[in-house]
């Protein structure tokens, strides 16, 4: 990881993954979804002169890792930032059968990539799923799959937002209606830690406290959770089983650095 004082000094910034970094469910005043790496370079930018950050963002929707790897990967040698946010293997880990030993050295092969073509990488751990609906039973093969990502990190020198040991995304309000992305002010959250992640200084707690809000009865839960599952649920169930992706003629909506 760079040293501090390098790490405030980022002009150009990278963004790659899938959903979770392309911002989904988060619009933005243009009615492309913005998400926490646009809020990531927002913050970044604001220590620059005005025009003197720019920043791309390829994640796209549905993306497995190989995707990102043969899609993205080979972009971030072609643009050259100075700082490159790499969050994948996600959607591998959801997948039946799937080896989180073996999705972490494909995922630690690209770091190297990575590590030579730009001066910073950040990677973000995978959420802890406790409490939501069918994601519950894959918490310890993303626990696993965690802690091959720290430890890649810490053999690459890259810099961690982690996720998992986020309290604040265990609120419902940090979710979407579908629960599987983030709400707007979820997407905030994750900004935050990021840029603490790589030393740069936030007004806001990330974990800060959410205001009070009414509790649901179990009964109101209920309803909630099969109104989830008719929506939401089954039609993700359904594009996986035939082989189908949200991100299927999606491209990225920045493949260039621009400026902010």
């Amino acid at each position: 990881m760079a040293d501090h004082q390098e790490i405030l000094d980022l002009r150009s910034y990278a963004a790659l993954g899938d959903s979770f970094t392309e911002g989904l469910d988060d619009p933005g005043p243009d009615g492309v979804f913005a998400g926490w790496a646009d809020r990531l370079a927002g913050l970044l930018a604001e220590r620059r002169p005005d025009g003197d950050f720019r920043y791309a963002n390829l994640a796209v929707r549905g993306r497995l890792l190989d995707q990102i790897v043969t899609e993205q990967v080979p972009q971030v040698r072609r643009i050259g930032p100075d700082l490159v946010t790499f969050c994948a293997g996600g959607n591998d880990i959801l997948r039946p059968g799937s080896d989180p030993d073996e999705v972490a050295e494909r995922f630690e092969a690209a770091v190297l990539e990575l590590r030579e073509a730009a001066g910073t990488v950040l990677i973000c751990t995978g959420f802890d799923t406790r409490g939501v609906p069918v994601l519950k039973h894959l918490r310890g093969r993303i626990a696993t799959y965690n802690g091959h990502l720290r430890a890649i990190a810490d053999r690459n020198g890259c810099a961690v937002a982690d996720l998992w040991s986020l309290r604040a995304v265990h609120d419902r309000r940090a979710w979407s209606e579908d629960r599987l992305h983030l709400s707007p002010e979820g997407h905030q959250r994750v900004a935050l830690l990021a840029a603490r992640a790589l030393g740069i200084p936030v007004a806001q707690d990330p974990d800060a406290p959410w205001p009070v809000r009414h509790v649901p009865s179990p009964a109101e839960l209920r309803r909630e959770n099969i109104q989830w599952a008719r929506s939401y649920l089954l039609p993700w169930v359904g594009r996986r089983l035939r082989g189908e992706s949200s991100g299927d003629h999606v491209e990225a909506k920045r493949p260039e650095l621009l400026p902010l």
